[in-house]
């Protein structure tokens, strides 16, 4: 199993989360590019970080929305949307290179994240920016999501990602964050969340019935406080299942 975390989502002087701690931890990192959160700096440290530790790096891309944090919905024109995600996945590309790693994959972030798995027309944007960049790159995202189909019938590789830290609906979505309970923090939750998606491949929605969750990948945010603990206690409970704990191996389908 995957463990995947997102990082740099610093800006200038300002830090958020403890990047070199986690990559002591995950094995994937979605490092945001610059639109989101993150800057040329932030990007170049942790590309550099993960590559001594063997992490692999994917680019988070999100909307422009620093102000945000990339967590407000934007209606975009596709073709602008397609430029930007193309931009940012080109910008943290050229920092693995001289970090002599490689960018192993793509992630949204936040809203477009949550807007790609059921819009197709800013799936199909995302879709189109990988493609016209490197069709050998896998979009990590939710399974059976807008963008997963979008995406596969693209010819793209897909990866599927689960939340041990978010609550879902009954129809395999995730709650909002404006909704709550949108957000898990009770950790002994958490961890017995994430061994249930690995082992068991569901997830017990916010009205307590059983979705199936089938996870190639597992995402514990940075951002999140104590997220460096609630990582370690999420590998630890998925190794002592018996499961390996290491970078994804995509699959089409």
């Amino acid at each position: 199993m995957d463990l995947n975390s997102d990082l740099g989502e610093g800006f200038g002087i300002w830090r958020l989360g403890d990047d070199l701690a986690l990559l002591d931890v995950v094995t994937s990192a979605n490092v945001a590019c610059g639109f989101h959160a993150g800057d040329p700096s932030t990007m170049r440290r942790v590309c550099f970080a993960a590559a001594e530790r063997g992490v692999a790096v994917g680019a988070q891309v999100g909307y422009r929305d620093l102000a945000g944090f990339g967590r407000r919905r934007i209606d975009y024109d596709p073709g602008e949307l397609r430029d930007d995600v193309l931009f940012q996945i080109g910008a943290l590309d050229g920092f693995c290179r001289v970090a002599g790693t490689t960018l192993r994959y793509v992630k949204p972030h936040g809203a477009l994240y949550n807007t790609a798995a059921v819009d197709e027309v800013q799936a199909s944007a995302v879709v189109a920016a990988v493609q016209e960049y490197d069709p050998s790159l896998p979009v990590l995202c939710q399974p059976s999501s807008v963008l997963w189909s979008s995406a596969l019938s693209s010819g793209l590789r897909t990866v599927a990602e689960g939340f041990a830290d978010r609550a879902y609906q009954p129809d395999g979505r995730l709650v909002p964050r404006s909704v709550a309970g949108a957000v898990v923090s009770d950790v002994d939750e958490v961890v017995a969340r994430a061994v249930r998606m690995a082992v068991s491949r569901s997830v017990v929605a916010i009205d307590g019935s059983v979705v199936a969750c089938p996870v190639d990948s597992l995402c514990v945010h940075g951002d999140t406080a104590g997220a460096v603990e609630l990582a370690r206690r999420v590998r630890s409970a998925l190794l002592a299942e018996g499961l390996p704990v290491e970078p994804f191996h995509p699959r089409s389908a």
